[in-house]
């Protein structure tokens, strides 16, 4: 049995040495640097919001490589009193809005819109929410999760829940809009992937059977579905003819990311960080992405040909491929 598990590990780092033989070495073009580790981003033009652990989110111009602002969150008191940095969870922008999920105390977490040089609560930490993520749906809604796998459509005018449902049991992880926001893909601990409607938040469909566990991260562009799996699998579903494969990668997938004509995945692919892209419809390996130095948190395509990686530390890398 020893003899039969080293043989068939044998054959797996093969295959994956074979599938990489002609993928194209990257190192970064250029890099910036954030106030702190980064848990999330967001591009609104030639503007990228990055939200950090350290109570801030940073905005960059992506065409002249400088940071031009960075709002600030208050710090807060830990369980004992201590002052601490306030990490910011998640981002969003909607024209002048700029939607902030950061911690708060005794566990809760605050949601603010920072508008013209102001913060506006709308979610305070006394409510004593988990929330893990939260995004505009539009300029009178949010959508955001719990931890604990319930998803809500907020009012923000009126500072109310207008819509719920739980997922399922199992812990949240991620969530995307399609592109016209009319639906939402949910990822969580059991691997399942499930579909539900906007605004009736009725579930429309689920995808299963490529990842065998928690898929910590998600992205949908037109009518594919990319996986990041704790099971190193990175799943592609399409939506439309229900196809679905996945490909196997040698460590925790992280992060992944599909490009604007979804014909390229960007997936954080092994133990040093690197990330590989793989043509979606031939699954070929086509290039790998060196110069990560700490857990892969974010992969942002720009367009075809540039995309962004960040991680938990403060380096935001920027690469451009042929």
């Amino acid at each position: 049995m020893y003899l039969l598990k080293n043989f068939l590990l044998s054959i797996f780092i093969f295959s994956l040495s074979i599938s990489n033989i002609n993928a194209k070495d990257l190192n970064p073009q250029h890099s910036l640097m954030a106030s702190g580790g980064i848990t999330d981003l967001v591009l609104q033009e030639d503007k990228l919001f990055v939200a950090t652990t350290a109570s801030s989110v940073d905005i960059f111009n992506i065409k002249t490589n400088e940071k031009i602002d960075s709002i600030k969150m208050p710090k807060i008191k830990d369980f004992i009193g201590d002052i601490i940095e306030s990490k910011v969870y998640s981002v969003d922008v909607l024209k002048k809005d700029i939607l902030i999920l950061s911690q708060g105390e005794n566990g809760g977490r605050n949601v603010n819109i920072y508008k013209d040089g102001k913060l506006n609560k709308i979610i305070e930490d006394k409510d004593r929410l988990f929330i893990a993520y939260a995004k505009f749906l539009d300029e009178n809604h949010i959508v955001y999760a719990l931890l604990s796998n319930q998803i809500y459509l907020y009012d923000i005018k009126n500072k109310k829940v207008l819509k719920e449902i739980q997922i399922s049991q199992s812990k949240f992880s991620n969530f995307k809009f399609t592109q016209d926001k009319s639906k939402i893909i949910i990822c969580d601990e059991s691997g399942v992937i499930t579909m539900i409607d906007s605004k009736s938040f009725e579930v429309l469909k689920t995808f299963k059977s490529q990842n065998l566990d928690n898929v910590f991260q998600i992205d949908i562009k037109n009518n594919l579905i990319l996986t990041a799996g704790q099971d190193r699998r990175a799943a592609v579903y399409n939506i439309n003819t229900n196809e679905a494969y996945y490909k196997e990668f040698s460590f925790l997938i992280y992060s992944v990311a599909l490009s604007p004509s979804t014909n390229l995945a960007a997936v954080a692919s092994d133990e040093e960080n690197n990330v590989t892209i793989f043509d979606t419809r031939t699954k070929e390996n086509l290039y790998k992405l060196f110069q990560n130095k700490a857990t892969l948190t974010n992969i942002l395509f720009l367009n075809e040909n540039e995309l962004i990686v960040t991680s938990d530390d403060k380096q935001i890398n920027y690469y451009k491929i042929d």
